[in-house]
């Protein structure tokens, strides 16, 4: 359910069209679906302007059809992270409409259009061991609708290679930096630009990075203004939340 749908069900029983008894029943399954083993957000999506996302790791391959079927019942895109081959197949077999992003291991069901704003999220990596973060951080952003410019493999190790790219950075409304190692890179690019920055820690690294926690705590630390920080690894969450920052910025 989101607005428009909800707008035409009023028009529907002010019209005369849809009985109150009918409107009820399609109203029942808010504000969520109870199958016993997961409550489906129906109104998530009223709240948020976006439906609930489907997060597939420790779920069973038929919870998550279970959970899609449900979500694929309004005119909705719906997005399903950490996503297995395994769990894309078996939404398959649900619906064509399926497509599987494999390097960000996200499986979107696409039911209408997504059309871009003009407003540009930049996804910087530092290194090519950090993609499938960067990848769930880029596809999250377009699925919500935003154009999204990959600049990959520019860490600190070769700050020419960032350096190269100026132009793309500054062009960006909002930047996610993703990077594992020491994650020095989101503090430079924080240097760089006016703009927001979304840092991701990821896990790469050797047994002093922690799985992720030596690139947290610095990105954390960063001496350079403007420079959020999510959690390590999720990429979902920073392009979720450079969404949502060009959505509100002409508010």
């Amino acid at each position: 359910m989101n607005t428009e749908s909800l707008k035409k069900l009023l028009e529907d029983v002010k019209s005369g069209k849809l009985s109150v008894e009918d409107a009820v029943l399609n109203l029942k399954k808010l504000p969520f679906e109870d199958l016993g083993f997961a409550k489906v957000d129906h109104h998530r999506n009223l709240r948020t302007g976006y439906p609930e996302v489907v997060f597939c790791q420790g779920k069973t391959v038929e919870q998550v059809k279970q959970i899609m079927s449900k979500l694929m019942e309004y005119d909705n895109n719906i997005m399903a992270t950490r996503a297995s081959r395994d769990v894309y197949e078996g939404v398959r077999e649900i619906t064509s409409e399926a497509v599987y992003y494999e390097a960000a291991r996200i499986v979107v069901v696409k039911r209408k259009e997504i059309i871009l704003s003009d407003k540009v999220v930049a996804v910087v990596s530092a290194g090519t061991a950090d993609l499938p973060v960067a990848e769930e951080a880029a596809v999250t952003a377009e699925v919500m609708g935003n154009k999204v410019d990959r600049i990959y493999d520019v860490g600190v190790a070769g700050l020419h290679r960032l350096l190269a790219n100026y132009d793309r950075l500054t062009r960006a409304n909002v930047l996610i930096v993703v990077a594992g190692m020491e994650g020095a890179l989101a503090s430079v690019v924080g240097g760089l630009v006016e703009r927001p920055v979304i840092a991701v820690p990821t896990s790469i690294g050797y047994g002093a990075n922690f799985g992720g926690l030596s690139a947290l705590l610095s990105m954390l630390n960063s001496c350079a203004a403007g420079v959020a920080v999510v959690n390590i690894d999720n990429g979902f969450g920073a392009g979720y939340l450079a969404s949502i920052i060009n959505k509100n910025s002409d508010k």
